[in-house]
């Protein structure tokens, strides 16, 4: 029995375009940047946008266990962000995404996990460039 590599190329197009019907939301994302300054010639940092209005979906798990911190528990949440494989999203960037009429900056908390159909990325609340 032979691989039908058609039929599971023709399967992953159609799960593709039907998982892509499921973003609701928008992504853009940003990355800190040296540059020279041709004034002082110093390195300095800025934002820099290297995509944008990139169709995507968050999804959100409020994880069973709690953290004891003294006399309170805290949930946690975990955040990720479904997004075309075709793309490419380093770790560490800021990623700003509207979804549901709200607007939220994340920063991708390591290497996203790369699927023939789409790529998931784990998010963190945005705090600072580092």
């Amino acid at each position: 029995m032979g691989v039908d590599t058609v039929g599971i190329e023709q399967a992953r197009r159609a799960a593709r375009k039907a998982l892509e019907r499921t973003y609701e939301g928008r992504a853009t994302v940003s990355e800190y940047k040296a540059f020279r300054n041709p004034d002082t010639y110093l390195t300095d940092f800025k934002e820099v946008t290297v995509l944008e209005d990139q169709p995507c979906k968050l999804s959100f798990k409020t994880l069973d266990t709690t953290t004891d911190t003294g006399h309170i528990a805290v949930m946690t949440q975990a955040v990720k962000l479904f997004l075309s494989p075709d793309v490419t999203i380093a770790p560490g960037v800021k990623i700003v995404v509207t979804q549901n009429g709200v607007t939220t900056e994340y920063a991708s908390s390591g290497v996203p996990a790369k699927y023939p159909t789409h790529q998931e990325i784990m998010l963190k609340l945005f705090e600072r460039w580092a």
